[in-house]
């Protein structure tokens, strides 16, 4: 069970948003023990067309992923620089304790020029000593201020490449972040369960000249680039039938046997990705080869 306080103004200093999140941890914790467990700093770069998303993304995270969440919606063509914010921070009960883990989730809508400096704004409300995370919502704008300013402070940048367009051809720009911060990319988790299958399928896999992928555009480019680096054979053609899911995968015109198992919710998805924190090569080779 949880219960929640809440603190929303417009056009707001950051020490007015520091200042509400002191009082309503302290409000959360009123009358009994409380563990303020956060293992994290969670950032999320949300453009107005993925506010939707985001909010169901992060929707049951909290008792998983104990952290501060920081909310960025950018308004750059607003007529007005400012900052509104709003603070949220829930006490979830923990069973058989008289004690709770209180979470926080920050929104900000950064309004007209606020909107190009979004480090600055960010750096003063991340919990010292605790690692960054940065989800990014839609492509990245690539060499735009806000991204790599972004970038400079967050340990790990998490995509998902399923939202972006013209693909292959932002792999590159993606791989040219990856000696900067760690990445994940959430369109490739999607695809573990199949390219456990066709692991398993070895040797005959190796045989394999073009790859048939029935799902998102970006799980195609993934796993034939997947294959490519994992056998070391760039000839290995793709094709791609769409799908919002990966329900499918051919070779050489040979249907794949199903992999077992459900496919993760969005959440269940993010939340893997927030456990991780070291670079994943076998990915990174994966996204080199599909271009």
């Amino acid at each position: 069970m949880a219960s929640a306080l809440t603190w929303n103004e417009k056009g707001v200093k950051l020490a007015e948003v520091e200042s509400a999140l002191a009082r309503l941890r302290s409000e959360a914790a009123a009358g009994s023990p409380s563990m303020r467990t956060s293992v994290m700093t969670h950032i999320a770069w949300v453009p107005a067309p993925w506010e939707k998303q985001a909010r169901a993304a992060l929707a049951g995270m909290a008792e998983r992923h104990p952290s501060r969440t920081i909310l960025l919606f950018p308004d750059a063509d607003a007529g007005e620089s400012r900052i509104d914010a709003a603070v949220d921070v829930e006490r979830y009960e923990l069973p058989g304790a008289d004690r709770g883990v209180v979470t926080e989730v920050v929104e900000l809508r950064l309004r007209g020029s606020r909107a190009k400096a979004p480090a600055s704004i960010v750096e003063p409300l991340l919990i010292s000593d605790l690692p960054v995370f940065l989800r990014w919502r839609g492509e990245p704008a690539w060499g735009a201020q806000e991204l790599e300013q972004l970038v400079e402070i967050a340990d790990r940048l998490i995509v998902d490449s399923t939202e972006w367009d013209d693909l292959p051809f932002p792999y590159r720009k993606l791989e040219e972040l990856f000696p900067r911060t760690a990445v994940s990319d959430i369109a490739w988790e999607r695809t573990s369960r199949w390219r456990s299958l066709l692991a398993s399928l070895w040797p005959e896999v190796g045989e394999v000249g073009t790859i048939r992928v029935k799902g998102t555009e970006a799980q195609a480019w993934l796993l034939a680039g997947w294959l490519r680096s994992r056998l070391g054979r760039a000839d290995i053609a793709m094709e791609h039938e769409p799908a919002e899911k990966l329900v499918g995968i051919d070779l050489d015109g040979k249907p794949a046997p199903f992999p077992p198992g459900d496919p993760p919710t969005p959440s269940d998805v993010l939340s893997e990705e927030l456990d991780r924190f070291t670079r994943e090569p076998v990915y990174e080779a994966a996204v080199a080869s599909a271009k």
